[in-house]
């Protein structure tokens, strides 16, 4: 595995909007408020910014970004597609730009009003038009239509191969929410959850209830990457990306790959985790903490088996008395997650990434050397390893 892009680029500045079920402006405005926020984090201008990376999703075009907060002109833009999978996807086409000299300053960022406008848990059931119909062509017609429904498919089949039940599941939505009565951002700030609370909550699609399932929020988020050099004339603490991947892997589709030989786990976050520890030269043992997507809760325990801190089918044993709390094994999602904080397609866990590493996190652990940082459960699945700047 090629190690071009380790230590290549850091995340020097983070900037969100608040996080609400209804933000009364465009999402264009989200978007420039959460840019300007993060380049004001990192103390440059938007006149320092040539380049600009977000999903594909994004409603929001770069020229009219870069024109409505002053960013002048741009040597770089692309975007990644899909949804929250490509929250690190963008950070790495960012990382690729500024170590090949294409660009120096780059913005990533994401805006919506999904509570407000077009609500994702509708799934395909707005009718969207894409060439993934031909697969989802084989389930409309038993009602798998959003992603609940899709994740509960892989998820029922995970718990009867493992004997990972609905209260395992709530012991991770009870351990992101404790994060978040700490957190003034989250929407669940100061309400707690118990186990028997997220046991009586109704269904959403079995074995998923509802707080299972992470929230719909309107909100933006954004990140600041440059070079090293640059980095360290900051006044603000980078974190530097020590390894960061990508995947899509044999026989993918989007969120229902259903007809693999095993679906109790994600080979494509195997694969996203084998090159992020060849790139970062790191392994499982010198992660401090982790912010591990979690649109729903069963997608955390496969994420800790692909990435290695148990075995496969351990994750229900891993996560046990408090190892994913403030002072357990590995801190998880000390920002409250999307579960708990807010769904931004995993930009909000970036920004939580940086404040770990920079020791800035209201859930801050004593160890924070490096940090791990996944999004996606489908297409595409991404993730990366922060460290802190020399």
């Amino acid at each position: 595995m090629t190690t071009a892009l380790r230590d290549r680029a850091a995340i020097v500045g983070i900037g969100q909007t608040e996080f609400s079920k209804h933000s009364g402006r465009s999402e264009l405005q989200l978007a420039c408020e959460a840019v300007k926020a993060a380049l004001d984090d990192a103390g440059l201008s938007p006149a320092d910014v040539d380049g600009l990376t977000t999903f594909t999703m994004d409603s929001n075009d770069e020229i009219e970004v870069a024109r409505a907060v002053g960013i002048g002109d741009l040597t770089f833009f692309s975007r990644v597609p899909y949804g929250g999978g490509a929250a690190i996807g963008v950070l790495q086409q960012a990382v690729m730009a500024v170590a090949t000299g294409v660009a120096e300053t780059v913005v990533v960022y994401r805006a919506f009003n999904e509570r407000s406008g077009r609500r994702y848990s509708a799934g395909i059931s707005e009718g969207i038009v894409t060439a993934d119909l031909i697969h989802w062509s084989w389930y409309l017609p038993f009602g798998l239509l959003t992603p609940a429904s899709w994740v509960a498919m892989f998820a029922q089949r995970y718990m009867h191969e493992t004997g990972c039940t609905s209260r395992d599941l709530a012991q991770v939505a009870v351990s992101t929410r404790k994060h978040a009565i700490n957190n003034p951002a989250a929407f669940f700030h100061g309400v707690p959850l118990t186990i028997d609370e997220h046991q009586a909550s109704r269904w959403i699609a079995e074995p998923l209830r509802l707080f299972d399932c992470c929230q719909e929020s309107d909100g933006g988020c954004a990140q600041v990457v440059t070079t090293l050099e640059r980095a360290r004339d900051l006044e603000r603490r980078g974190a530097v990306i020590r390894g960061i991947g990508q995947a899509a892997a044999a026989d993918q589709e989007n969120m229902t790959s259903f007809y693999r030989p095993d679906i109790t786990f994600l080979p494509e976050m195997d694969l996203v985790a084998k090159q992020v520890y060849e790139m970062s030269g790191l392994g499982p043992d010198d992660v401090d903490a982790a912010i591990l997507y979690d649109a729903f809760t069963p997608i955390v325990l496969w994420q800790l088996e692909s990435f290695g801190f148990c075995g496969r089918g351990e994750g229900k044993d891993f996560i046990r008395d408090g190892a994913l709390e403030l002072g357990g094994r590995l801190p998880c999602n000390t920002h409250g997650g999307q579960l708990s904080e807010a769904y931004i397609h995993g930009m909000n866990g970036v920004n939580e990434g940086v404040r770990l590493i920079r020791g800035t996190s209201v859930n801050q652990p004593a160890k924070h050397d490096h940090v791990l940082v996944t999004a996606g459960v489908g297409v595409p699945t991404s993730g990366m390893i922060l460290g802190k700047l020399d």
